[in-house]
């Protein structure tokens, strides 16, 4: 309430919480509501959380009419009311998750399963910390093809990847110079920010976090906020796997180490080559892997971006300081000793991505499971075991996969299963240019 408070001019909030695709669902409520809000939440049907992509009801779902479509209770999140600076007039954000009216939390919300495994390493008495690295375009799409919008400051288009370019990075300083500022107005940790490796294509660091929810709160709320920004400078921000069929695709990678009860870093041994635990983490990683591809490569578009040689990977396999392999160690400090998972796509719902990768470590840990050996040189000529290649097989084995149900409830799974199916067979009927419309600025 303190920063509505310190903001009297606002009229208006939006109440919103995280579909299983990650698309914002909410409603928009007059600020003098505020404090009701606070302490009674608001309502939606649980059916609004598995929507899909295009926003419609899952065909046959138990949760529309069979049972009568009936509500769940949104409640706020830690993070309480923020600013929308993307938006002209002033206006708050309250960001929610959904429990049962007696107040259980709902399963088929994917904060809430987040908050299942950030429960499981409590439990353990370990504590995760978490950072994720954004990759996004910023693109006209205006025309009929998609492109580079001019530069705010010469009005040029630049078509090259000019990866690392200080002068790319220039080009858009006004609106790199408003995203910070609102990062900050958000409590979003950004930190630093590249140009990447296809025109346009950026990255931006968000900060570790000792804090499961709080670093995928702040990956979703930083891709809502790109979006929005990006359209009051008139062109496009996507977090879209593969916009661009010539160029790479935008990732989000994802690093993390894990805290003993005295704040030591598990993974640290005081070698280069890390602990027992980081190698059972790896290896618990990698088993979860084919199960795990539907929630890093959600889409239909996400399949473009998962191919040899495009800096995203294709085999099952781990290596120390090497972009090749899907599971990277890199090179620090032993006492900053972690893991990227560099699978999954910048297209995700963060609050099951995360998920995901935490969940799928621990069951390693627990299990003490024995890792294969590291991989060295380019991991695309290794003859590793793949990913799922397709959509469809993606689907099938997140919905067989023993690690995936150690890791989320039956409830979850089966409605995405659902909803990915359905989304499967209505995206056959788009064309290629469809396509892009539908996932440009939705995922």
């Amino acid at each position: 309430m303190d920063w509505l408070r310190d903001h009297p001019e606002v009229r208006t909030i939006r109440v919103a919480a995280a579909d299983l695709n990650g698309v914002a669902r909410g409603k928009r409520v007059p600020a003098r509501f505020a404090g009701k809000l606070l302490t009674e939440g608001t309502k939606f049907p649980y059916s609004v959380l598995n929507m899909d992509i295009w926003g419609e009801d899952i065909e046959d779902s138990p949760l529309v009419f069979k049972s009568g479509d009936p509500d769940g209770v949104l409640m706020p999140t830690e993070r309480g009311f923020m600013p929308m600076p993307w938006l002209n007039a002033p206006t708050g954000l309250l960001p929610l998750w959904m429990f049962h009216p007696d107040g259980r939390p709902y399963d088929g919300d994917p904060r809430q399963a987040l908050a299942r495994v950030a429960e499981r390493y409590a439990k353990a008495g370990l504590t995760p910390v978490v950072a994720t690295e954004l990759e996004f375009f910023l693109i006209d799409d205006s025309g009929k093809h998609l492109q580079v919008p001019p530069s705010p400051r010469s009005g040029k288009r630049r078509t090259g990847a000019e990866t690392l370019s200080l002068r790319a990075l220039d080009a858009f300083d006004k609106f790199f110079t408003d995203l910070y500022d609102a990062c900050e107005a958000m409590d979003i940790p950004a930190d630093t920010a590249i140009s990447e490796a296809a025109p346009g294509q950026f990255e931006i660091n968000l900060v570790h976090q000792p804090d499961l929810l709080k670093a995928a709160d702040d990956a979703w709320l930083f891709k809502l906020l790109v979006k929005g920004l990006a359209r009051q400078y008139g062109f496009a921000g996507s977090f879209m796997a593969k916009p661009y069929e010539l160029f790479n695709g935008n990732g989000m990678h994802v690093h993390f180490s894990v805290l003993d009860r005295e704040g030591a870093n598990i993974f640290d041994d005081g070698t280069d080559a890390g602990s027992d635990i980081l190698r059972h983490a790896v290896a618990g990683c990698l088993a979860a892997m084919p199960g795990s591809t539907l929630l890093f490569a959600p889409h239909e578009n996400s399949y473009d971006r998962l191919v040899p040689n495009a800096h995203a990977p294709t085999g099952i396999g781990w290596a120390y300081e090497n972009r090749t392999s899907a599971i990277r160690i890199p090179a620090s400090a032993p006492a900053a000793r972690r893991i990227e998972h560099r699978t999954p796509g910048g297209d995700v719902n963060p609050y099951l991505t995360i998920a995901a990768i935490l969940g799928a470590a621990l069951n390693g840990i627990e299990d003490r499971a024995p890792c294969p050996a590291p991989i060295t040189g380019n991991a695309y000529t290794q003859g590793l075991a793949q990913l799922p290649a397709s959509w469809g097989e993606a689907i099938d084995c997140f919905a067989a996969s023993a690690e995936i149900k150690r890791i989320f409830p039956v409830h979850l799974i089966d409605n995405l299963v659902m909803t990915k199916r359905q989304e499967l067979r209505y995206m056959a009927e788009l064309s290629d240019e469809e396509t892009v419309e539908l996932y440009l600025d939705t995922v």
